[in-house]
């Protein structure tokens, strides 16, 4: 096999030196041992990440199945609730126009009070009137009682001895 090589080499014009391609072999060889040390342990590791990477997809995706479920059935619980909301809304809307209708009413009877108010007014300051005179009875009347003890004191004392001598 070297002389159909040495054929071919000479008819190129360069000659090969069996030496330097039993060199160039062995530093391929040992070229090729230090890259297995590197491929086949990242491809060892790339295999591993990858079915790592598979699992954990496959547990995102039971995760999302998961909460799409949980979402599902909130959401026709949420969906109730809104209904019972939007029920309540209309019944406090009927409420504040009754409410309404409540304070017009109040509002037309207050009106009709102005008047009444205006007499009441009057008749507060006639009984403020009749209390001043009433305290100036009271006063008056405090005044007497008191003349009268007054007079008792000074005319019971000889009206006692004038008894002793009348028949009576």
């Amino acid at each position: 096999m070297s002389q159909i090589d040495d054929k071919q080499q000479s008819k190129k014009g360069v000659t090969v030196d069996p030496a330097g391609i039993d060199r160039l072999s062995d530093a391929f060889e040992s070229s090729a041992r230090r890259w297995e040390l590197i491929i086949y342990p990242s491809m060892f590791a790339f295999v591993v990440l990858a079915a790592y990477g598979f699992f954990l997809i496959y547990r995102l995706a039971g995760d999302v199945h998961y909460l799409a479920i949980s979402v599902d059935s909130h959401m026709s619980a949420l969906s109730s609730n809104m209904q019972n909301m939007s029920e309540n809304m209309g019944r406090i809307t009927t409420n504040i126009r009754t409410m309404t209708v409540s304070l017009d009413s109040i509002e037309q009877r207050v009106s009709t009070l102005k008047p009444i108010l205006a007499s009441m007014e009057s008749m507060d300051r006639s009984i403020q009137m009749m209390n001043l005179s009433t305290q100036d009875m009271s006063l008056t009347t405090r005044g007497m009682q008191y003349d009268m003890s007054r007079l008792n004191r000074r005319i019971g004392p000889p009206m006692s001895f004038m008894n002793t001598f009348l028949p009576w």
